[in-house]
């Protein structure tokens, strides 16, 4: 099996994590700058050999979709194009929260929260999308 990449896409930072080779877990990866994110994804999706990219959708309570939604979607397509990987979204709702309070218990420093909060963001997502294969 291939590996799979999850991507918590923000406005300034883009979250990252890889899950193991054998599709059971999420770690995560890196954050980067949105800026960079598409460059960036391409090379870890080459070294890795990832197959799919998890990309977390931005959805509101009812679950519409607002134009952080259109960005990540907009992200998704580039990546199509760009790899041979597999797109797929899934609704990120509250991982953000989760990853923070998970941080908050660990006793993390704010400092080193922000730093971390979007990679442990993506591999909830990722997560989430491996536990839904089983």
């Amino acid at each position: 099996m291939s590996r799979c990449l999850g991507i918590d896409v923000g406005t300034k930072r883009v979250g990252l994590a890889l899950s193991d080779s054998i599709g059971l877990t999420a770690t995560p990866l890196d954050v980067v700058d949105r800026s960079d994110a598409v460059d960036e994804i391409i090379r870890l999706a080459q070294i890795h050999e990832v197959g799919t990219i998890v990309v977390g959708l931005p959805t509101s309570l009812g679950g519409g979709e607002g134009t952080s939604a259109v960005d990540a979607r907009s992200l998704g397509e580039e990546l199509a194009q760009a790899t041979n990987a597999e797109i797929v979204y899934l609704d990120e709702r509250f991982t953000s929260r989760m990853a923070e309070s998970a941080l908050l218990e660990s006793g993390m420093k704010r400092r080193d929260r922000k730093n971390t909060i979007d990679k442990v963001a993506a591999a909830i997502i990722l997560q989430d999308y491996l536990n839904s294969l089983q």
